[in-house]
């Protein structure tokens, strides 16, 4: 059998002499039928097809020796697989698929075998004469177009875990509006709608694509989360067109609960007096990741008494933001450094006075310690006065597939290219 390779240029040698001295009937007479069945982008019609899992403790070259593929081969397909894909990544649990042909003598050959790295990527071990190959592919996705809404109870994972949602929605949701919602805060009779791309490969959910809009109902306020392009980024835009992205991320951590709120007397657990406590303690892993809330300077890394491990950062607008209790700092993270918003730090650790893991985190405006949970933050540039009515234009069909159902020719699809209709009085304006 030849390989695709050979098969394609012979492919197109036959095309190329058809259209030589030929009418074009004759030559669309003489094309090959397309294939069939492509699998892994194998002609799958053309061979016996045999499916296994990769047992534990099994190895590709014990897959491929019970097919016949000799000990000089395996090591052939050994080195030329080590850029792209190491034979020993093989792992237990996952797919492969063998493509056999059999000679005129009824004895069986591999020719390809193709491994499934993971729901969406596979690679495929060819097998040519003395030749081999390693050819690395990906599975096309099919996309569907979903609305889901969700009440909370108890949390945002719990009310997506709970409508059956993919997990990714909770991570991303909590990413577009970090600047805008507290989601340690968030409470029961929260809601939320978002419509979002559900990608799936063979029925298999794999993933989420583009969150095409989301309104989330918080306090009885709602936040509506508008996609747009500007200044070359698609970002979140609030209803009116401010940015959803703020001065200073509501929280510099994921994943915890507040243990203890900013206070002029609060019981100190160790020291058991009465004293201020000028920050917000937030419990969670040893470990967990801590990011700077703002752009800014660290002014200060080292060692802070009863503060344990501890950074300060220096942000415009004569804020200073503190990180205590540290197990320890991110790597580059040094005196004078500057970091931006989302920068990992550090990580979440109990050193000093603390009885447990948690971060206490701290705002200083002009060197006086502020509730950090009740901050203003100042937005980002909003949508320019240019970009105006193609932002409205989008956002009004967002919130219209949000609040309800939309033909879908009205649905926004894309982002680029933006055809807005003009509105009948600026055509009336240019009419001669």
């Amino acid at each position: 059998m030849k390989s695709l390779k050979e098969l394609a240029l012979l492919g197109a040698v036959v095309l190329s002499l058809a259209g030589c001295g030929r009418t074009a009937e004759q030559a669309s007479e003489q094309e090959p039928e397309a294939p069939r069945n492509l699998l892994y982008g194998i002609d799958a019609d053309e061979y016996r097809i045999e499916k296994g899992e990769v047992n534990p403790g099994q190895t590709l070259g014990g897959i491929l020796g019970s097919y016949g593929v000799t000990a000089r081969q395996i090591d052939r397909l050994d080195r030329a697989a080590r850029e792209v894909f190491p034979l020993r990544n093989i792992r237990a649990g996952h797919p492969y698929t063998v493509f056999i042909h059999e000679d005129s003598l009824n004895t069986p050959h591999v020719d390809y075998l193709a491994y499934e790295r993971s729901v969406s990527e596979y690679v495929v071990f060819g097998f040519h004469g003395d030749s081999v190959s390693v050819v690395p592919g990906q599975k096309e996705y099919q996309i569907r177009r979903c609305k889901k809404t969700a009440t909370i109870e108890s949390s945002l994972w719990g009310a997506i875990m709970r409508e059956d949602m993919p997990y990714a929605l909770a991570a991303e949701l909590e990413d577009i509006y970090q600047w805008s919602i507290d989601f340690f805060g968030i409470q029961p009779g929260d809601y939320f709608t978002v419509v979002y791309d559900q990608r799936s490969i063979d029925s298999t959910r794999a993933g989420i694509g583009r969150i095409w809009g989301a309104k989330f109902n918080h306090g009885g306020k709602d936040y509506y989360a508008i996609p747009f392009r500007q200044d070359g980024r698609i970002t979140y835009w609030e209803y009116d067109g401010g940015s959803l992205r703020k001065q200073l991320l509501k929280a510099p951590l994921k994943y915890s609960r507040i243990s203890s709120k900013f206070t002029n007397a609060r019981y100190h657990p160790i020291y058991k007096v009465y004293r201020p406590h000028h920050g917000v303690d937030y419990a969670a892993p040893k470990g967990t990741h801590v990011h700077a809330v703002a752009d800014g300077v660290v002014t200060f890394k080292g060692w802070g008494g009863g503060g344990g491990n501890t950074l300060k950062i220096k942000h415009p607008g004569n804020l200073v933001t503190g990180y205590l209790h540290l197990s320890g700092f991110a790597k580059g993270i040094q005196q004078g450094t500057h970091v931006t918003q989302g920068q990992l730090i550090g990580y979440v650790g109990s050193t000093g006075a603390s009885t447990g893991p948690h971060l206490d985190y701290r705002i200083w405006k002009n060197g006086t310690p502020i509730n950090p949970l009740t901050i203003p933050s100042e937005p980002a540039v909003p949508i320019s006065q240019e970009n105006r009515a193609a932002f409205e234009y989008v956002r009004d069909r967002i919130v219209a597939e949000l609040n309800g159902e939309v033909a879908e020719e009205e649905r926004i699809t894309q982002l680029d290219s933006l055809i807005v209709p003009q509105p009948a009085t600026e055509i009336a304006a240019v009419q001669p």
